[in-house]
């Protein structure tokens, strides 16, 4: 690295200054936790949402891209240089990589064009040129922003390194915001503006795209124009018919069907499961009890068109069952899978365990998690599944076999992370167990996860009653009497011989 200016020198010193010092990992450890109910600790400084889920680590960016941030960043009116004066002169012994770029984007969401000047910095370097990779995270930002004038901009002065994940970034970014007919128009032009290729690969792109977004019928429309030019294949006819039924067009996805089977096609079994989960929603919004009998007749269509049943099958409808608490009629169609040469995957026992959790069958759900396990699909059980059955496990009050589970995640080797901690942590102070949730926290610190305290409320049912009181009041004189000649009463009242009838109904 060659050495700083001065002026670089002291335009980095205060940079360094200005921006608050991080929390360091052991400043942790001195802090005392302390759940009681009356008692509520400073809440911790929230990081803000990461503009991108691409970051590989949003938490911990660069040091040199936080900079960079900043100087995006920075109101244009407080300096006289532009931004890309402004970047040579701070940062010209940094030379820009994909990731720096990546994670500067990422965290400046509010920079706007500024970005602009950012894209000619990095061009400004000669070692440095734009590859797939690097373009698709300016069309990603900008499509973020909605700003595809600038994103256009960017492709038409770039085409030469366009590829595959530009394109896919262009597509994305358009279908996310709406924008459906444009992408008609970006594919009849796409490849005379931007220099892509207009074939069957980028074809099935866009319909992926389209159809997974809702938008089955400008796909479909795409496709029939463009046939006499690039014809379609069995898969793009499945992915349309898969379109309409996420958009629950059933009647539609039929109709598609037979135009596709009269055409010579063959519709495979994604475009079936498809149709088969369609069927098994509607069920469930209108008519749960017709459930078995209108999924019968798409199974019966696939027999009778010789498409063989997979697992996929058996897992959209033990999906369906299990949501309309059907758990029993799920487990019967999983243990006859083998009739159709069928056998479970990793999905097939995470839908029965997270359903047998649900139904409070939680002995039969670790029977479940230890058949996976033995099936050879123990590497599918990570954190994220763990956390997804102790948070079913503490939305039906069993947070004590919750630490069972807890504890069968830590002995697989998962690590738990900041929001299992928060979550068994906020169950334990909600039942006013104070002593657990202390334990969870100081075993997060010593585990190097940053767990913060917080306030959490104690739910009533668990909340100590207090007896109340009662203040003894000063006697009156009237009182005093009245009380007097309840006594003597009593006392005369106790000399009286009571008759025999009297004492024989005592």
């Amino acid at each position: 690295m060659p050495p700083l200016t001065s002026l670089q020198l002291r335009r980095h010193l205060h940079h360094c200054l200005s921006s608050p010092s991080p929390v360091q990992p052991h400043a942790l450890l001195s802090i005392k936790p302390y759940f009681t109910p009356t008692h509520f600790p400073r809440l911790p400084f929230l990081l803000p949402k990461p503009f991108s889920t691409q970051n590989p680590n949003p938490q911990n960016p660069d040091p040199i891209a936080q900079s960079l941030s900043t100087e995006l960043l920075k109101d244009p009116n407080s300096d006289p240089l532009a931004i890309t004066q402004r970047l040579q002169l701070h940062f010209s012994h940094i030379k820009p990589t994909s990731l720096l770029i990546s994670q500067t984007l990422n965290i400046s969401p509010e920079a706007g064009r500024t970005v602009l000047g950012f894209n000619d910095w990095v061009l400004s370097d000669p070692d440095f040129n734009h590859t797939d990779e690097t373009l698709s995270c300016f069309i990603d930002y900008f499509g973020r922003r909605k700003d595809f004038k600038a994103a256009h901009d960017l492709l038409v002065d770039n085409k030469s390194v366009a590829g595959r994940k530009t394109l896919e970034s262009s597509i994305d970014r358009l279908v996310r915001a709406g924008r459906a007919t444009q992408v008609l128009g970006f594919f009849e032009s796409m490849e005379k503006d931007y220099g892509f290729k207009r074939d069957k690969e980028s074809l099935r792109l866009i319909v992926e795209k389209l159809c997974e977004n809702g938008y089955a019928s400008c796909a479909e429309k795409m496709v029939k124009d463009s046939a006499n030019e690039i014809f379609p294949d069995e898969m793009i006819c499945d992915l349309l018919i898969k379109g309409w039924c996420v958009d629950g067009m059933l009647e539609e996805a039929k109709r598609l069907a037979g135009e596709m089977y009269r055409g010579g096609f063959e519709i495979g079994t994604m475009a079936y499961n498809a149709m088969l989960d369609c069927v098994c929603k509607l069920c469930r919004k209108k008519d749960p009890f017709r459930l078995h009998s209108e999924a019968e007749k798409v199974l019966l269509d696939m027999d009778f068109y010789g498409v063989p049943r997979n697992v996929e099958n058996f897992n959209v409808l033990m999906n369906n069952l299990c949501k309309i608490r059907k758990t029993e009629d799920a487990l019967k169609l999983f243990y006859r899978m083998g009739e159709w040469g069928c056998y479970p995957n990793a999905e097939s026992y995470l839908i029965l365990i997270r359903s047998l959790y649900q139904a409070a069958r939680v002995g039969e759900g670790d029977e479940m998690i230890d058949r996976m396990k033995s099936a050879g699909f123990g590497d599918k059980l990570g954190k994220k599944e763990y956390y997804c059955f102790l948070k079913i496990l503490c939305g039906i009050e069993r947070v004590e076999h919750a630490m069972s589970v807890f504890k069968k995640m830590k002995a697989d080797g998962c690590k738990p992370g900041i929001k299992t901690y928060d979550l068994l942590m906020g169950k334990w102070c909600a039942r006013n167990r104070v002593d657990r949730a202390n334990a969870l926290y100081n075993e997060a610190l010593k585990n190097g996860v940053p767990v913060e305290p917080k306030p959490y409320k104690v739910d009533t049912r668990y909340m100590k009653k207090t007896k109340a009181v009662k203040e003894k009041k000063r006697e009156t004189l009237p009182d005093k009497m009245a009380r007097k000649r309840r006594r003597l009463k009593q006392i005369r009242l106790s000399f009286v011989k009571k008759t025999k009838g009297r004492m024989r109904r005592a």
